[in-house]
């Protein structure tokens, strides 16, 4: 390559592109309101930031598990662990909320962590060659964006 990047990373279709940055507005609407809504509306936005969130690292370990699933013999061990520890993790989260105690701060803050880790897996799934060129150039602005904006939630909460 000379001063240019490669022309199928930089070829993000529209479709998931469009859709994946929409994916963003739930959350950046529940710190908004968080932030600047009616106080009535507080604990409301609070818990949609915090489901948003999990359900999507939740989802995130699905699509990794489809990525697996599409690798079949190629794919490694590690990817299937991967792949189910994301609903793991959001599902402990819930444990906090479920017996009383601090919540959803600390479980926010796991989650957004969880979401920003995430693009650890999937450079991962790239280097092996199991998603399309242009899979780090959608997964990074997604991720760091849900990811800062769940631990924008937490630091409102």
């Amino acid at each position: 390559m000379t001063g240019t990047r490669n022309r199928d990373t930089l070829s993000l279709p529209l479709v998931p592109k469009v859709l994946g940055f929409a994916g963003l507005l739930p959350q950046a609407a529940a710190v908004a309101v968080m932030a600047f809504g009616p106080e009535a509306w507080y604990f409301s936005a609070l818990a949609l930031a915090y489901a948003y969130a999990a359900l999507i690292l939740s989802f995130l370990g699905g699509m990794w598990w489809g990525l697996a699933a599409a690798a079949a013999a190629e794919a490694s061990a590690w990817i299937w662990l991967a792949a189910v520890a994301p609903s793991i993790i959001a599902l402990a989260t819930a444990v906090p909320w479920a017996i009383g105690a601090a919540w959803p701060g600390p479980s926010l803050v796991i989650l957004g962590v969880a979401v920003l880790a995430s693009l650890l897996i999937d450079r991962r799934l790239r280097a092996e060659g199991l998603t399309p060129a242009w899979w780090m150039s959608l997964r990074v602005p997604l991720s760091a964006g849900l990811g800062a904006l769940t631990l924008a939630a937490a630091a409102l909460g």
